[in-house]
This record gives C-alpha cells, sequence and structure tokens, in this order.
C-alpha cells in the first residue's frame, strides 16, 4: 500500500527548517511568518504520524525521524531545483517571445524587428504568428500586441496605436495616371478583408464609399479574404484594389510596389494594445523591447 503523501508546500517548509535550524529564518526565506512554518511542520507531523522536531525552549532540534525524513527529500529538492534551471535554460535559449496576429507579423512587426535585431544582435526573439490570445500568465509569450477589447483578457496592457484603412493597388492600375477619382477607382477589381468575429468589423468599401459621398454603391469585392497578409499579397500580384491598414501597406508603398490612388483614411474602429508577462520584464533585452514596441506604435499614421 502507498503511503500517502503530504503535500508539497508543508515538505518545503520543513525542509527549510531542517536545513536552516529555525524557524524564524525558515520563514524569513519562505515569505511567511513563524506561526505559519509551525502550522505547516504540525501538518506534516500529523500525517506522517511521526515526531519530526523536538522542541527545546524557543529553539528546535531534528528527531531521529526527521533526519531520516531529510536524508531521503534531499535529492527530490536537488532533482527540482534541477527540473527548473533545466526550463529556465530552455526558456532563455527560445528568447523572448511577441505574440501577434498573423498579418501584423507578416506585414508590420516581422519587418521592423529586423532594425531593432541590428541595434541588439545579442537577443534572441521569437516571434509568434497566431489569432488566439496567448496566456501570458502561463508563460506562453513575453509580450502580445493584441486588437481592441481582445486585449481585456491580459491583466497588465497598455494602448498603442489607431490604424486606418486605404486604398493601395500595383502601379499598373493608374495607367500612367498620378491618382484616380474615387468612381475610377470603384471600378477597378475590388479585393475584400472579412475579420473574425472576435475582432469586431473594420471599414470596408461601403464605408470608404459613403465617407466620400459617392453616389454609387461598390460592387462586391471579387474576392475576400480573412487574413489581410494575403489580400495585400493579392494587390501585389496585381489583382486589384485592396482597402488594408496603413501600417501593413507601408513597407509596399515606401518601395513602389504598391501606390495609392486616391488618398483617404478611415480610422479602424478600436486601437492596438500591447500585453506583457511583468516576470518577463526581468529577462535580458526584455525593457528594451517593450520600450520599443512602444516607440514603433507612436509612427504608425492614423
Amino acid at each position: 500500500m502507498r503511503a500517502k503523501l503530504p503535500p508539497l508546500r508543508a515538505i518545503q517548509v520543513f525542509e527549510a527548517v531542517a536545513r536552516t535550524g529555525s524557524v524564524t529564518a525558515a520563514a524569513q526565506e519562505l515569505h511567511i511568518s513563524a506561526g505559519a512554518v509551525s502550522q505547516q511542520i504540525r501538518k506534516l507531523e500529523g500525517i506522517l504520524d511521526l515526531p519530526l522536531f523536538e522542541r527545546r525552549g524557543k529553539g528546535v532540534a531534528m528527531s531521529r525521524w526527521g533526519q531520516l525524513y531529510l536524508r531521503e527529500i534531499k535529492a527530490v529538492f536537488s532533482q527540482l531545483h534541477r527540473a527548473s534551471a533545466v526550463l529556465e535554460s530552455a526558456r532563455e535559449e527560445q528568447g523572448l517571445v511577441i505574440s501577434c496576429l498573423s498579418s501584423v507579423a507578416s506585414k508590420w512587426l516581422g519587418l521592423q524587428l529586423f532594425e531593432w535585431r541590428a541595434t541588439h544582435a545579442q537577443a534572441r526573439v521569437r516571434l509568434m504568428s497566431t489569432d488566439a490570445e496567448p496566456d501570458l500568465s502561463r508563460a506562453e509569450a513575453d509580450f502580445r500586441i493584441s486588437y481592441g477589447s481582445q486585449a481585456l483578457k491580459h491583466e497588465h496592457h497598455l494602448q498603442l496605436h489607431t490604424d486606418s484603412v486605404l486604398a493601395a493597388c500595383a502601379p499598373s492600375w493608374l495607367n500612367g495616371k498620378p491618382s484616380l477619382t474615387p468612381l475610377e477607382l470603384l471600378s477597378l477589381p475590388l479585393i475584400g478583408i472579412e475579420w473574425e468575429r472576435d475582432y469586431g468589423a473594420i471599414p470596408g468599401w461601403d464605408a470608404w464609399a459613403q465617407s466620400l459621398n459617392v453616389p454609387v454603391k461598390p460592387p462586391r469585392p471579387t474576392l475576400d479574404y480573412s487574413q489581410a497578409g494575403a489580400a495585400i499579397d493579392a494587390a501585389l500580384a496585381g489583382h486589384g484594389v485592396v482597402l488594408a491598414q496603413s501600417a501593413m501597406l507601408k513597407a509596399d508603398i515606401d518601395s513602389g510596389r504598391l501606390v495609392v490612388p486616391f488618398e483617404h483614411r478611415l480610422p479602424l474602429p478600436e486601437p492596438y494594445f500591447l500585453a506583457w508577462n511583468p516576470a518577463s520584464l526581468y529577462r535580458p533585452f526584455a525593457m528594451e523591447l517593450y520600450e520599443w514596441l512602444q516607440q514603433i506604435s507612436q509612427s504608425v499614421q492614423a
């Protein structure tokens, strides 16, 4: 018959008292009161039905049962410390993890990170693309770029930028013109973006036309995408004009691969947020990355 396993907290308290030889010292080490230490010792002795310490005035000394128990659990505690060290080493090797939406990673943050790495060559950073919000309290990521109310799932977060959408297409659609009128633009094949319901709606072609008082209703998009990055790639391939976030379009517009046929922006209904695990800020390069993420957000043109 297997012996009943006592609570790990009670065993931890016993080990601390046995190692330090003092209830007071164990309490200070474990950041609990001396009374709480004594309570855990009594609980452990009750479960084992053996006296682990002999009370001598204001002090304690291990009984022969306590000495035997300490000898057996020492190896276990050493193994627990080694296991924790292995995990910490593996986490450090993985580097800092930033989680964000797939299109944010591929069309904005991923490109920006190369610039940060140029001045932080010793830092290891992993960009994790996922639409699901990670559990930062369980160290599934160190940082998360969240959109809108999704940030409320994280205890620690701050507001970043509010992006806007604008129309962009391959230069060939302009046929040598410097720009197009709204009606000319809406006569081109339109590329749509539909976000998942959890993220709400972003301004689409109907809203774009209405904000400009265009007298006709825009045609249905040739194709709708659930990922903004894929929609932008379709525009890059010359399949039409896309209405996408300015931060995600900036690199392709700056390079000339895309052009803005008519300059008109509609703000997103909600801002982006930066969420983080407070414990992560003590890791190497974490504070620099935390501050940099806020800095690049300020450069996004609404």
